[in-house]
């Protein structure tokens, strides 16, 4: 099968357009035809280096979607989508023609998308989700700020609120992209800088930036207000004042859906399923396509920080 591969850290040139072995299925697994798969940050942050438990040689990608070409019969022929922080990690990822996953992880894709509208919900939608709606527990009524309401966790975040029935503030550099869906959903946008001028707006923050926005995430919660933190962007180690932290009785939280590996993130996948199919939720904008044989220029169009999604049509 032809896949990516990378056998040293760096930027994506290390990526390499090889011919391997195809998976061998045993009693337990499943061999996934990839019809589409996107490349996330993470995945480009993989293949530089920045997770320890990554050892190459790797073939990188989290999220996918598909058919089922060997496994349980019951599955043969499905169409199928996933995620995992454990493909393209610790066991070969989704930028490969096919994937061996558990056939615990198996889920059926919503038959409303396409396999490459599939193929981008994976991570945000799963980050999202766990946050909002399992750490958060998120409800009906209440308003969230939503920081970095343009990027993928962001859109999703968006989407996942306004289904509960919540108010969204997106604070942002910009506006979302106005076909977008966050573009259409939300309810105020506040740009970064003037949200560092205001307080107490939110019983809930969706921080998908982290570091540099760190402060300024606490300081748009409500007493008693939770604030998710996804990422540290620009700024690992931060400094707030305790004071006003403990009077508030702020809940700080962290969300990694790295920890979830394909088997583990299937729940999630499934719980998605009914939003997409009644289209309580919309796929995000697609903004690049490419080849496999092209993954390389896909991974550049990420780390260059392009708005919309990026997938890999095989």
């Amino acid at each position: 099968m032809k896949a990516i591969q990378f056998k040293s850290f760096g930027s994506p040139d290390v990526l390499e357009y090889v011919e391997l072995q195809m998976p061998v299925c045993d009693a337990d697994s499943a061999i996934i035809q990839v019809k589409s798969a996107s490349v996330n940050p993470s995945d480009v942050k993989n293949v530089s280096g920045h997770f320890d438990h990554t050892v190459p040689p790797r073939v990188p990608g989290r999220d996918f979607s598909g058919v089922v070409v060997e496994g349980p019969a019951e599955w043969l022929g499905a169409e199928v989508w996933g995620t995992g922080g454990d493909i393209g990690f610790t066991r070969d990822g989704t930028h490969a023609e096919f994937i061996k996953i558990p056939s615990s992880a198996l889920v059926r894709k919503p038959t409303t998308l396409s396999h490459e509208q599939a193929s981008a919900i994976g991570v945000n939608f799963v980050v999202a989700w766990l946050g909002t709606v399992e750490y958060a527990k998120l409800r009906k009524g209440e308003t969230i700020a939503v920081i970095g309401a343009s990027g993928g966790v962001g859109g999703a975040v968006t989407q996942i609120a306004k289904a509960i029935g919540c108010r969204v503030i997106a604070v942002d550099r910009s506006l979302p992209l106005p076909e977008s869906p966050a573009g259409r959903l939300i309810d105020e946008y506040i740009s970064l800088e003037e949200a560092r001028k205001v307080s107490s707006i939110a019983e809930v923050v969706y921080d998908a930036v982290g570091g540099v926005a760190f402060e300024t995430a606490l300081s748009l919660a409500k007493r008693r207000g939770r604030v998710l933190e996804i990422s540290a962007t620009g700024k690992r180690r931060v400094e707030f004042d305790v004071i006003d932290f403990y009077h508030n009785e702020t809940q700080l939280l962290g969300v990694d859906s790295a920890k979830l590996g394909v088997a583990e993130s299937a729940p999630f996948m499934a719980a998605l399923v009914q939003g997409f199919e009644s289209t309580q939720y919309e796929s995000p904008v697609i903004a690049h396509r490419f080849t496999l044989e092209q993954a390389r220029d896909a991974y550049l169009t990420v780390a260059g920080g392009s708005r919309g999604r990026v997938v890999i049509n095989m």
